[in-house]
């Protein structure tokens, strides 16, 4: 591998894991293309991955959809081709789950475990997923069994930062689909603090939406607020439209209820984030995501 082909890659990954993505997307196209260029198959893989993930974490859903197919075709027998269809079908699945096409993401999910074989990162990384499908389709008990075997794979490795992150993140949605607000607000808390000792922002203003949404349902619509806010703001400084999104809606409508001056502007600034994200879809798409109920009531109120 050359060095600047190299550096591309580690731009890419510091990007998706460690700053704004949308810094990634540059440096990681210039890398797919120079590592095709120069017979590298593993290296344009890798680079392919990333650049979906940092597109996805942008909030670039068409492209990053878009960016991860060719990786999904049929990887034959080759270790790693399988590895990365495998990833590409995970991270595809986070896509279609935060457009709200819960059985879309199982299936993408359920190909990713097939895919996964003795690779346990994206063995993780399918059940994990799987387990999130499960909450988006209101199947607390899958989502358990789900979480369980992730939690297994996870146990006694300290290395593996952002999977236990994202344990507490499901964690914590499981425990709001159960009604249980405090074990809710416990996962999401370790969540924040994991992320904050990784030096991983983004997984860090994720930790503070799910805070924030399981301190509403405790009945601490103060300390909601303010940490919703804290999500907003470091979402909108990573350019992390997924994030900002959320946190400003659930922000404005806890606004309005008292003062609906206070609560234009975070509600103008979820609307206009949905509605970037929406023109990078491709038309079938666009219109589901539009139609979302809880995005179409919000970009009519």
């Amino acid at each position: 591998m050359t060095d600047e082909l190299e550096g591309l890659l580690a731009k890419g990954e510091r990007a998706a894991f460690h700053g704004r993505p949308g810094d990634g997307v540059g440096p990681l196209r210039k890398a797919v293309e120079m590592a095709h260029a120069q017979g590298r198959d593993d290296e344009a893989t890798a680079a392919t991955w990333l650049l979906g993930v940092n597109l996805g974490a942008s909030g670039r859903y068409g492209s990053a959809l878009s960016a991860l197919a060719p990786l999904l075709d049929d990887p034959g027998d080759v270790p790693t081709r399988r590895l990365f269809a495998s990833l590409a079908a995970s991270t595809s699945a986070s896509v279609h789950r935060q457009l709200g096409r819960h059985q879309a993401a199982r299936e993408l999910d359920e190909r990713a475990l097939e895919l996964a074989g003795e690779a346990e990162e994206a063995v993780f990384d399918a059940r994990l997923g799987l387990a999130a499908d499960a909450v988006g389709l209101a199947d607390v008990d899958t989502a358990r069994a789900e979480l369980a075997t992730a939690a297994t794979l996870a146990a006694g490795r300290v290395d593996w930062w952002r999977q236990r992150v994202r344990l507490n993140w499901v964690r914590s949605e499981i425990a709001l689909l159960g009604e249980d607000a405090d074990e809710a607000i416990a996962a999401a808390e370790k969540a924040v603090v994991l992320a904050e000792e990784s030096g991983a922002p983004r997984h860090v203003a994720k930790g503070l939406l799910f805070l924030g949404v399981s301190q509403l349902q405790a009945g601490h619509a103060g300390g909601a607020a303010g940490t919703l806010r804290r999500a907003a703001t470091l979402a909108e400084s990573l350019g992390c439209l997924p994030l900002l999104w959320p946190s400003r809606a659930m922000l404005g409508a806890m606004l309005a209820a008292d003062d609906s001056e206070k609560a234009a502007k975070p509600l103008s600034g979820a609307r206009s984030a949905v509605q970037s994200i929406a023109e990078d879809l491709p038309e079938d798409l666009r219109q589901g995501w539009l139609g979302r109920p809880d995005i179409s009531v919000l970009l009519e109120g």
